[in-house]
Order: C-alpha cells, then structure tokens, then sequence
C-alpha cells in the first residue's frame, strides 16, 4: 500500500513520522527545541511568548511524543483519504489543501484561546495569565486531517465507510457529520471547563476551512482543475 501511495502523501507521512522520532529522542534527552522553536505557541505578547508566526505551518508536523496513537492516528487518515483527493486534484492542488486547513487550524485554536484570554485578562493579575498562556501549546496534523476528512465527504458524500470500532457501515457524509459534531460538543465541554488536552477546535477549523475552499473551488469551478 505505502508504494503505491501519491508522492505528497507519502512524502507527508515519511516527514511526520522522522519528525515524530526526532522529537522522541530530544525529548528523552531532555532536549525540547523542536517544541519550543516549532510547536504552535499562544501570542500573550510578554516578554516569555515563545510564538512565531511559522508555528502557523511547523506546528502541523510535530505530534505528542507521549502518545504515538495521535500520530498513529493521523498519519491513518491521511494515507486513507489523502491519497484519494490527491488523486483527483494532483499534488501541487492537494498540498495547498491540506496545508491551507492546517493553517486555518492553527489560526481558529489562537482564536478561541484569545477569547479565553481576554476574558481572563479582566478578572485576574494580567502577568500571572500571560505566564499561563505562554505554556499553552498545539502539535499535530489533525486540523488538516479534519479538513481532509471534510474534503473526502464533500467530493464521495454517498460512498460506504466501514469503521473497525464499532463495525459499522455509513454514507461518507454521515461519517463526516458525526466526526463533526463529537468535535463540536466536547469544544463546548473544554469551553465550560472540562478539557481532555485536545485542540478541538482546530480539528473544527480544519473543516470549516477546508469547506471554505472547495464552496470557493466550486463557485469559481475549479473543483477538479488538475495541478500536479
């Protein structure tokens, strides 16, 4: 299977998975400049805030070395449905794709923690927040996968998934839709102060982004314009 996978979407998953490695062994060493120079920081604007505005791009190659399942799980997905929009839209157009629902990713999780913030920042010493905030951070391909996810549904809505747990067969946009709205309902819960340590709301802004995109692909009718 990995042979026969499109060179963006293997090349993806060769990069993640060194990426991951890499990060596993400094870490181990108690090395963490790949997560403090690339993971995607908050900007609390003190004088500590480790953002950049590439973390916007890098975070999405960096995975929790603690939990090789979110790498595991990704890199699934991607190799699954990646392969089939690359196949359709070609390289050049796929990698723009993915890395556009990432971005937009990354940009949705700033926002929703700046909400967080500001509200925050009212009520409590404003140093003492800023040094919260500056220890958030986000990792991981997931936004783009949910876009990617979101992808496959809107171009195959009526072609038949099968899930390994529970085994169980639906349309494409069913499955989408209920990916959809379990990431909706536990960002409501992180919002009322039950938090799993998942960026659920960038796996909703990879969706949304990636909807944007192909309505605006299909308004100007360049849905399935090759670039390769």
């Amino acid at each position: 299977m990995f042979r026969n996978l499109p060179k963006v979407t293997k090349n993806l998953l060769i990069i993640n998975t060194i990426i991951w490695f890499a990060a596993f062994l400094m870490n181990r060493m108690g090395n963490d400049t790949l997560m403090n120079l690339f993971a995607l920081h908050f900007p609390s604007g003190s004088e500590d805030s480790r953002f950049r505005i590439w973390q916007l791009l890098s975070y999405m190659f960096l995975h929790d070395d603690t939990r090789i399942w979110h790498l595991l799980f990704n890199m699934y997905t991607l190799a699954i449905f990646g392969q089939v929009l690359e196949r359709v839209w070609g390289g050049g157009k796929f990698l723009f794709f993915y890395l556009f629902c990432g971005v937009g990713a990354g940009l949705c999780q700033i926002g929703a923690q700046y909400v967080q913030f500001s509200y925050l920042l009212s009520r409590f010493e404003p140093d003492s927040v800023r040094t919260a905030f500056d220890m958030y951070t986000t990792v991981g391909a997931s936004g783009a996968i949910y876009g990617v996810l979101l992808g496959y549904g809107m171009l195959f809505p009526d072609s038949r998934l099968t899930l390994i747990f529970p085994p169980v067969s639906m349309k494409a946009k069913w499955f989408v839709i209920i990916f959809a709205a379990i990431e909706l309902l536990s960002s409501l819960g992180t919002a009322v102060g039950r938090g799993d340590g998942v960026a659920h709301i960038a796996h909703l802004g990879g969706m949304l982004f990636a909807l944007v995109l192909i309505l605006f692909w299909k308004k100007r009718r360049k849905m399935y314009e090759y670039h390769d």
